[in-house]
């Protein structure tokens, strides 16, 4: 097999969770590109049939299902359907986690339960149903969307950090649990990311946009297309020997002290 050969996903069925848009939607996308076939998962019946036309747009036939990945019966409910419907997920990428940007002394326990239930809870629910098949099938790709905050605090996070952190830590612990049974789980961690989400942050002139561009060597902010070449190599076999490893993805800001004064 040749080295671009290593890449290719053909013949591989990717579960990516959440995905009807953004960063989840660009990664599906990429891993079509490379041959993969992709299922996807949201929370409502209109947001899976909005991503279903957005990958028709592009080219890519996807199959979306309705599911819940807090409700782990849901997930194994799901998993069984994929199987039966699509084929053996060959590729799970845990995509899919909120973020409330609430100082910590202002934040219910509550609100911070359902970070942590989506952010943390639901990777290892999809994984512990996605697992068994692939130890029977003797390989398989494991991919958490980790953050910068998997290493960072900053205010207003508290329960994001700390589901990312745990994230982090749960990524290493399948790949310690299941390395022996030819899988690999791995984690990307992305830096600040234009999506439609973060516009009103990036536009000339916003403070938080400054700080971002003098923090980030790179000098800009990512592309959701940014994160897509990292995730084709941890789905692919040219991966195959990297295991509980957390690719960040954030231009440079994990290893940067900053501009001196002036």
């Amino acid at each position: 097999m040749g080295i671009l050969d290593s890449f290719s996903l053909q013949g591989k069925v990717a579960l990516v969770t959440g995905a009807s848009y953004g960063i989840g939607f660009a990664i599906a996308k990429g891993f079509a590109d490379a041959g993969a076939t992709i299922v996807f998962n949201d929370i409502k019946q209109e947001l899976v049939d909005k991503g279903v036309a957005s990958y028709a747009e592009v080219g890519v036939k996807a199959h979306g299902y309705v599911c819940d990945v807090t409700d782990e019966a849901a997930v194994v409910a799901l998993v069984e359907q994929i199987e039966r419907e699509v084929g053996i997920i060959d590729i799970l990428v845990n995509n899919a986690g909120i973020i409330k940007r609430i100082p910590m002394l202002e934040m219910t326990a509550t609100e911070f339960r359902q970070v942590i239930d989506v952010d943390l809870n639901a990777p290892f629910s999809v994984s512990k149903a996605v697992i068994p098949s692939m130890i029977k099938k003797g390989h398989g790709k494991i991919i958490n969307i980790c953050s910068m905050m998997s290493e960072l605090g900053r205010e207003t996070v508290s329960a994001y950090a700390a589901a990312k952190g745990g994230l982090k830590m749960l990524t290493r612990n399948i790949a310690s649990e299941y390395g022996e049974y030819g899988i690999q789980c791995n984690g990307i961690g992305p830096g600040y990311i234009a999506t439609p989400q973060t516009a009103p942050l990036r536009q000339p002139g916003v403070p938080f946009n400054e700080f971002i561009i003098s923090k980030t060597p790179a000098a800009r902010w990512g592309e959701t297309d940014d994160l897509v070449g990292p995730a084709v190599f941890l789905a692919s076999d040219a991966s195959d020997f990297v295991n509980g490893h957390i690719l960040y993805v954030d231009g440079g800001i994990l290893a940067y002290i900053g501009k001196q004064p002036k």
